[in-house]
């Protein structure tokens, strides 16, 4: 927990620049007020030691504690209520896995039972034999997974001294053509969506299949090309502002210049931070 005393928010008014992977980006951001039960409907960004509601109503969650009646962000990022939840999204940082994330990474190295895999963590994650969807010989193991080969795999344990993924599951394995887009870590739940909405609307526009890797690596696979690269511009725009609110309908609206159908995409919430 971080002592209050470190910072008190002093303006009702935060200037904020920053630089969001791709562009810098500076905008103005209002501090609601503590007695707003409609916080849900809006965002925030929030510093430590800030308050973000008041009210022993809300639950403070990730990157949030209690002090009272208030609700306090204990790190630099975007406030989410849902439900009377409250989390602070991190808006920059780096990506740690945990169980059940889908990756994407590279062969960086072969093992005499397993692969490892660059994923840009701390540490590679290991693909044992046994977590293949077929049997591999051992002498074979280049054969089936080589060096610079880039994976689809799923976090099933997270160690002290690695992680341990697996590609048995349906939709896990090799990823062959297509296009990887790289993006901060943090910027991945607002490309995903409520329930993955955001994805779909990608997706219908588009007709690629879109496989989004929560350490910030989005494969793009379709059958045009131009379809890609269309794909390729909307998950980049996305990233760019994942700040601004409203950020479903200007995607839309890019869609639309873009010459792209929409389909309808039943969106439950904008805020997002699965």
């Amino acid at each position: 927990m971080i002592s209050r005393k470190l910072y008190k928010p002093i303006f009702d008014k935060i200037t904020i620049r920053e630089k969001i992977g791709c562009q810098w980006a500076s905008r103005t951001h209002y501090r609601l007020s503590r007695t707003n039960n409609k916080m849900a409907e809006k965002r925030q960004i929030v510093v430590p030691g800030e308050t973000i509601v008041s009210g022993n109503e809300f639950l403070p969650g990730d990157g949030a504690y209690r002090d009272g009646e208030e609700v306090v962000a204990n790190r630099y990022g975007i406030a989410n209520i849902f439900e009377k939840h409250v989390r602070v999204v991190p808006v920059s940082g780096a990506y740690y896995p945990k169980r059940g994330n889908t990756i994407i990474g590279t062969i960086v190295d072969i093992t005499f039972n397993g692969w490892l895999i660059d994923f840009g963590g701390a540490q590679n994650a290991f693909l044992p034999v046994a977590e293949v969807p077929r049997y591999v010989n051992k002498n074979e193991m280049a054969e089936f997974l080589n060096f610079g080969e880039t994976v689809i795999v799923k976090v099933w344990d997270v160690k002290s001294r690695g992680v341990d993924v697996s590609m048995k599951m349906r939709g896990y394995g090799k990823i062959e053509g297509g296009m990887i887009v790289s993006v901060g870590s943090n910027q991945v739940p607002r490309i995903i969506g409520r329930e993955g909405s955001m994805v779909r609307m990608i997706k219908d526009a588009t007709g690629c299949d879109v496989t989004v890797g929560q350490n910030g690596k989005v494969w793009i696979s379709g059958k045009d090309t131009d379809m890609e690269v269309a794909a390729k511009k909307i998950v980049e725009f996305i990233g760019c502002n994942v700040l601004v609110a409203g950020l479903t309908e200007n995607v839309e609206k890019m869609i639309k210049e873009m010459g792209l159908k929409t389909d309808d995409v039943e969106v439950v919430s904008e805020d997002t931070d699965k």
